[in-house]
C-alpha cells in the first residue's frame, strides 16, 4: 500500500455536534482509500454475533478482542503492518503516540445494515474512525435515558475517506448509532485503551 500523506488538520465538525466529536472530510486521498480497500479484500471478515444475534455487518479485530458475554478484552492478533501508514497518519493528526492505538476493527456494512444505539466497550478510550467506499449518517443522543428525546438527537453526515474522533463528552455522556447505509461501506475503527 502506498504511504499515507497529510492533508490538512483535524477540526471540530462545523454543523452542531456533541463536545468531543471531531471530523475531517477528505482525510484520505482516493489512492489511499483504494490501497486500504485492497488490503481489506484479503481479510476474512465474519458476521458479528451479539448476545446470540447475528448482525448484518461483518468484522475482524486486530490488537485486542472484546468479548460481549464477559465484557472483557484479550490480546488478539497484531495489527497488520499493511495498516502502518494509516496508523502513522492518524497518530500525527491527533498528536497521539502511534503505540497508543491498541485496537483496529475492520467492519463491512452491506446495504441496509445499521449500528444500534450504543457506547463503545468500556475498556476502550478514544474512538477514531475512517470511512471507506460510501457515506453514512452518525446520530448522537444523551446516554442518560431521562434526556433521550427526539429533539436531543444530533445527526452528522460522515463521508467516505473522512476521519472522525469520539472522545470526552461525546464518548462518556453520549451514545451513537449509524442509520441504515445505502451502499456497501467499510470502516476502520482505531481505539486507545483506558489507563488501568
Amino acid at each position: 500500500m502506498a504511504g499515507i500523506t497529510g492533508q490538512g488538520s483535524l477540526f471540530p465538525v462545523e454543523r452542531p455536534g456533541p463536545h468531543g466529536f471531531s471530523y475531517e472530510a477528505g482525510f484520505l486521498s482516493e489512492a489511499e482509500e483504494e490501497g486500504l480497500l485492497e488490503t481489506i479484500a484479503h481479510i476474512a471478515v465474519r458476521p458479528l454475533v451479539f448476545q446470540g444475534f447475528e448482525a448484518k455487518r461483518k468484522v475482524k479485530s486486530f490488537g485486542y478482542d472484546y468479548h460481549f458475554d464477559s465484557r472483557t478484552i484479550t490480546q488478539g492478533r497484531p495489527i497488520s503492518q499493511a495498516f502502518a501508514p494509516l496508523l502513522e497518519k492518524v497518530s500525527a493528526h491527533l498528536q497521539l503516540p502511534v503505540e497508543d492505538l491498541k485496537e483496529l476493527l475492520v467492519t463491512e456494512y452491506p446495504p441496509g445494515s445499521v449500528i444500534n444505539w450504543h457506547r463503545d466497550a468500556p475498556p476502550f478510550d478514544v474512538v477514531i474512525g475512517v470511512s471507506l467506499l460510501s457515506d453514512c449518517q452518525f446520530r448522537f443522543r444523551p446516554y442518560a435515558k431521562s434526556e433521550q428525546r427526539r429533539s436531543n438527537i444530533i445527526a452528522v453526515p460522515v463521508m467516505r475517506r473522512s476521519l472522525y474522533v469520539i472522545r470526552g463528552e461525546a464518548r462518556s455522556e453520549r451514545e451513537h448509532s449509524i442509520a441504515p447505509v445505502q451502499e456497501k461501506r467499510y470502516s476502520l475503527t482505531l481505539r486507545t485503551l483506558k489507563a488501568i
